[in-house]
């Protein structure tokens, strides 16, 4: 049985506590202890992977290949952040989801917002296709 592919509507939720290891001093994107955008970003990643994830063939991932992102709020360490993504648009292999962070103290404060764009792939595929063009 094949899986049915992802739908629009398809959203997901992650949470994460700010540690210093996800600050911008540690990522190398400014010099202050609160949440660094790239951070930011890759939990975005992860959200939008985990809602279309159920959904996938085995043999199915998906890749990021552009992405729009205001960090609107700072996080210091310690602070928790829920982020939603939702598929919003589909065209073939093409994916958007649209993402939303905020704070987890019952503030609905607003972190931070934008879209994600990825691409359907084939894991070996890309895998085999990647490893080609890699330089020797």
């Amino acid at each position: 049985m094949t899986s049915p592919g992802p739908e629009l509507g398809d959203r997901a939720e992650v949470r994460a506590i700010v540690t210093q290891a996800d600050t911008a001093v540690a990522a190398g994107s400014g010099d202050v202890p609160v949440l660094a955008t790239p951070r930011l970003l890759a939990l975005a990643e992860a959200a939008a992977v985990a809602a279309i994830a159920p959904r996938l063939a085995p043999s199915q991932t998906s890749v990021g290949t552009a992405a729009r992102l205001e960090h609107r709020r700072a996080s210091p360490v310690g602070a928790e952040l829920e982020v939603e993504a939702e598929l919003t648009e589909m065209d073939g292999n093409r994916l958007v989801f649209m993402f939303i962070a905020r704070a987890a103290d019952g503030s609905d404060q607003v972190i931070g917002a934008g879209t994600i764009e990825r691409i359907l792939v084939d894991r070996e595929r890309f895998v085999a296709r990647a490893q080609a063009q890699a330089p020797a």
